[in-house]
């Protein structure tokens, strides 16, 4: 038996079980720890991709399994943070319930991920992993601060959670050469995310996604990538 053709899928396996941890803390409020397990599954989802593709090592079934992680560390994981966090602030024992949004918009985009050939060098709509890292480091950092303003957080379920399916280009983030030609808006990405780090540090995690978005719309109404990037 080859070894080693499984070891992207081994990988992957650590990505959905980092993300069930998260969920039962996620569940107790300690969203700190959840977050800390959110972004160790980001971590092993990025890379059983590297992985299968140092070792040549792809299958069908890795692309199925990558999926059903995602959907568990990354759709339902932020669902359960923004729920439980609703309950805590909201009177309305079924507003909460609109979290829940996130892992069912979330399960629509990874589905059209897997059949969206537009989407093999660019993004069509938010990232799971990027839209569950916004709600997390949101949740971590600012919590406190946001419990007056409780309302803002169920808007903001709801748009991102289209922004998820939403028709709308993002450029990738992987680097196939060093060219600043190539690469400009990327170079441009990680020095914004070096000074957020700086200003904001623990709590900039939020402050990244937003940053890459905003990105997104500059490269979108400018045309800073190239063309075929967004094929």
């Amino acid at each position: 038996m080859n070894i080693v053709k499984h070891i992207p899928n081994t990988i992957t396996c650590l990505n959905l079980f980092s993300g069930c941890i998260a969920v039962v803390f996620a569940f107790s409020a300690r969203f700190d720890v959840a977050l800390l397990f959110m972004i160790l599954a980001a971590f092993f989802d990025f890379m059983d991709g590297l992985a299968a593709r140092a070792l040549k090592a792809y299958s069908a079934i890795g692309k199925e399994l990558d999926s059903l992680s995602d959907m568990v560390s990354f759709g339902l994981l932020p669902g359960v943070i923004v729920y439980v966090y609703l309950s805590e602030h909201v009177q309305n024992p079924y507003l909460p319930f609109v979290a829940f949004l996130i892992p069912v918009f979330s399960a629509l985009r990874l589905a059209k991920f897997n059949l969206d050939e537009r989407q093999t060098t660019s993004f069509i709509g938010m990232p799971t992993p990027a839209n569950a890292l916004f709600w997390g480091g949101l949740m971590y950092a600012y919590a406190i601060f946001l419990q007056p303003y409780v309302y803002v957080v169920v808007i903001l379920a709801v748009l991102m959670s289209l922004f998820l399916v939403a028709e709308f280009p993002l450029f990738s983030l992987k680097f196939k050469n060093l060219s600043w030609q190539d690469n400009k808006l990327r170079f441009v990405f990680l020095a914004g995310c070096i000074v957020l780090l700086v200003v904001f540090l623990q709590k900039a995690l939020c402050w990244l996604i937003v940053w890459y978005v905003f990105l997104s719309v500059v490269d979108r109404l400018f045309h800073i990538t190239k063309p075929s990037a967004e094929k």
